[in-house]
């Protein structure tokens, strides 16, 4: 998809109001969608695409023959998680031939390289790693880098605080680049710390995260809401109502009080609910299963549970 280099700028309030419609249109481009395809799928198909990180499949084969297997068994895009660690060309000339779009990224030094490490060196280093994947996902076709902004690791030198600030920094510096290349940096919720209580209570709210993303006040700045990462500290369905137009893309996976981090549908989330969440803020766009992966029978499966628990 090509993106336009240069728009004017735009408040956050009315991005939010058409962020949903303008992702849906790009990402149904017909180079990579066919909508005569939906016909026998769920009733959310056409509206949340279905999607997996690409080094959950793990076969050791052409990526070309990995594209076109996963567009046999329904997938609509991938996500690079590591893509310094892939040959962007190969993968760009498979999404391409094949027809199976990649629509975005993720930070892979986000984790060891903070955005709020009490070091400024070291903050400078991540920034550069934010503004190298954001070239990234413009080059293979994205529209998106996931962005862990940072991790509350003490009470001295990277607290609640000192993490919001640092990160909201370091992040507008990066928005000159991601406005221009189209491409959003979107926050996933995990178990950082950061905008919730770790080993908190089991009812905690999305209000702080909602705050963080509306104080940074940018059309380019979103949420990557991952379903699963909070079911411990909070309802997702709540989440999702709390989050709003905020959310831009989804990560897929569950988690229970009796068996933790699980497959997709064996865990606590309520399902129903997070569908019945999604469509009233009216959601459409990418949702990325992150899970074990394995061999194509094993991502059959993950397709195969996602297309129940999304109703796709």
């Amino acid at each position: 998809m090509k993106q336009p280099n240069h728009r004017p700028p735009v408040h956050r309030r009315e991005f939010l109001n058409t962020t949903a419609k303008t992702l849906g249109a790009a990402m149904a481009a017909p180079l990579f969608f066919n909508s005569s395809a939906f016909a026998a799928r769920g009733p959310n198909a056409g509206r949340i695409y279905k999607s997996i990180k690409f080094g959950m499949f793990n076969e050791n084969i052409p990526y070309r023959e990995k594209f076109q297997i996963l567009k046999e068994q329904g997938f609509d895009g991938v996500e690079i998680e590591h893509p310094d660690g892939q040959n962007q060309h190969e993968a760009v000339s498979a999404s391409k031939y094949v027809g199976l779009r990649i629509h975005g990224v993720v930070d892979s030094i986000h984790w060891g390289v903070r955005l709020s490490d009490p070091d400024p060196s070291v903050r400078a280093k991540g920034l550069d790693g934010l503004k190298r994947y954001l070239r990234a996902s413009h080059f293979l076709g994205g529209t998106s880098v996931l962005l862990v902004p940072g991790k509350v690791a003490d009470e001295k030198n990277e607290n609640q605080q000192q993490v919001w600030d640092r990160t909201i920094v370091e992040i507008r510096k990066a928005l000159p680049l991601a406005s221009r290349l189209g491409i959003h940096i979107l926050i996933e919720n995990v178990w950082n710390g950061f905008c919730y209580i770790h080993d908190g209570p089991d009812n905690q709210t999305a209000d702080e995260l909602a705050r963080y993303i509306d104080t940074i006040d940018s059309p380019w700045v979103g949420v990557y809401f991952d379903i699963g990462n909070h079911q411990k500290y909070g309802k997702p369905e709540e989440w999702i109502r709390t989050l709003g137009k905020r959310i831009v893309k989804l990560d897929i996976k569950d988690w229970g009080k009796k068996n933790n981090f699980c497959k997709i549908g064996d865990g606590d989330v309520d399902w129903d609910a997070v569908r019945v969440s999604l469509k009233d803020i009216g959601f459409t766009g990418w949702a990325t299963a992150e899970v074990g992966g394995g061999d194509r029978k094993r991502i059959q499966e993950i397709g195969e549970r996602m297309d129940r628990v999304l109703g796709l």
